[in-house]
């Protein structure tokens, strides 16, 4: 890479999916590029057993099919490969933070690893892009780097196309900065404001998580459990179609255990 500066390992993926719920759709395909401090690449990539069929939607999406997938390995035989790639890594992808990232952690955790994405630093193409250029990624890599994107929608090219571009990003832009760090905090100019990913409990002046919707918001966690109704609120609430993020804020609450702001 010669504009971002690695100060640590960048791990840039891409996933090809059965759809595009991230708590429950499942990942199809899989490529990670690994990029050392000093340079080095490693490269890993793999069709996956979704355990389940894959619908004609996403099929005409990816083109993968479920004879494509049947011999393959599952996630969770493939587990340990990618936690070796991402663990200790700054996160890379193109919609990764929104997307990838989060379907990822599902297949995590539902293979009963201990690896949180969560924690992770995490830079993303699209989002320098949507706030520079506002495009997709086949035009991104036609304006960044003056290529044709051949095999879109396959998570090698993806992935290959997504590291090019950052890089290229860093490089036109002196507002973009080139350490991994300072462009974390570009990619996710709101982190330190909600406890969530989908912005459903935000912040307050305390370090409480509080509520952004619906007849408690503004109201902390901890209050709202304070007497039956609020109670009965957050157990109403895991019966809906909230993502598995959210639902573990609401166990722990309902067990006592209330999330701490940080710092």
């Amino acid at each position: 890479m010669q504009n971002l500066k690695l100060d640590r390992p960048l791990a840039v993926f891409d996933l090809e999916t059965t759809g595009v719920d991230t708590d429950k759709d499942r990942i199809v395909q899989i490529a990670i590029i690994r990029v050392e401090p000093d340079g080095r690449r490693t490269t890993f990539e793999t069709l996956v057993n979704p355990e389940r069929s894959i619908p004609p939607e996403a099929t005409r999406v990816h083109g993968i099919r479920d004879e494509d997938v049947r011999d393959k390995p599952t996630f969770s035989q493939i587990r340990a490969e990618v936690e070796e790639y991402l663990r200790g890594a700054v996160l890379g992808g193109f919609n990764s933070i929104n997307f990838d990232a989060p379907l990822l952690q599902a297949e995590l955790r539902r293979s009963e690893s201990d690896l949180d994405l969560r924690q992770a630093k995490q830079v993303d193409a699209m989002r320098v892009f949507h706030r520079m250029e506002r495009r997709d990624l086949t035009a991104a890599y036609r304006f960044y780097c003056d290529k044709e994107l051949v095999g879109a929608h396959s998570a090698l090219a993806d992935t290959e196309a997504t590291v090019e571009i950052l890089d290229a990003q860093v490089g036109r832009y002196e507002e973009v900065p080139d350490t991994l760090d300072a462009l974390h905090t570009f990619c996710n100019p709101d982190e330190g404001l909600y406890l969530d990913r989908s912005r459903k409990f935000r912040w307050d002046d305390r370090g409480e998580a509080c509520f952004t919707f619906g007849k408690y918001s503004g109201s902390s966690l901890r209050d709202v459990c304070r007497d039956d109704r609020g109670r009965g609120y957050l157990e109403w609430m895991l019966g809906k179609d909230f993502n598995e993020e959210v639902k573990d804020v609401l166990r722990q609450a309902l067990s006592g255990v209330f999330p701490k702001k940080q710092g």
